[in-house]
């Protein structure tokens, strides 16, 4: 589950592996089974490891639900004398999209895509997402379609449109 961690061994890599667990677990505990692990990650930084969860689901995450992650993570890593800094962070307006499913459960949405190899001249693409066909992702822009093989993906994240928000909050209190 952690996605960047330096493998390093010795009582840091232990701290490491049970941070790993209870991250990986979290999901299947009753009172977190609407909790999505975006991502999570490890980093040795000075004398201590800095650790951090990115967390969604259905509605946001509030502030309650990061406290309640972390104090169950801390609990977990309470039997580590090691010294480590824990973030438990909701994934935001502006949500990573760091597996395949994600595409298609965000299809409709409009995006940000970085590649590592140039793509049409440009190596950052958006448009509005339209699934994955095969081995790409489907990006929809004003000139057509870009398929984006999946292989090339360097980061991907939803993008949120404020003036898009405001226009549709205003129609609704128009149409009141």
């Amino acid at each position: 589950m952690v996605t960047d961690q330096a493998r390093e061994h010795g009582p840091d890599s232990l701290l490491t592996e049970a941070f790993e667990r209870v991250v990986h677990a979290l999901p299947h505990q009753p009172e977190f089974r609407d909790v999505e692990v975006v991502s999570s990650s490890a980093h040795r930084h000075r004398q201590q490891s800095a650790l951090q969860v990115t967390v969604d689901r259905e509605g946001g995450v509030d502030i309650t639900t990061c406290e309640r992650i972390a104090a169950r993570i801390n609990a977990a890593l309470d039997a580590f004398a090691d010294p480590y800094t824990l973030e438990v962070v909701s994934a935001g307006l502006d949500r990573p999209l760091t597996k395949p499913s994600d595409y298609e459960r965000f299809a409709g949405r409009d995006a940000k895509i970085v590649t590592t190899l140039a793509i049409e001249k440009a190596k950052t693409h958006r448009g509005r997402l339209e699934g994955v066909r095969g081995t790409n992702v489907i990006l929809t822009r004003p000139d057509g379609e870009l398929p984006i093989p999946i292989a090339v993906i360097k980061s991907a994240n939803l993008e949120y449109d404020v003036r898009a928000d405001l226009q549709r909050a205003k129609q609704r209190e128009k149409n009141r």
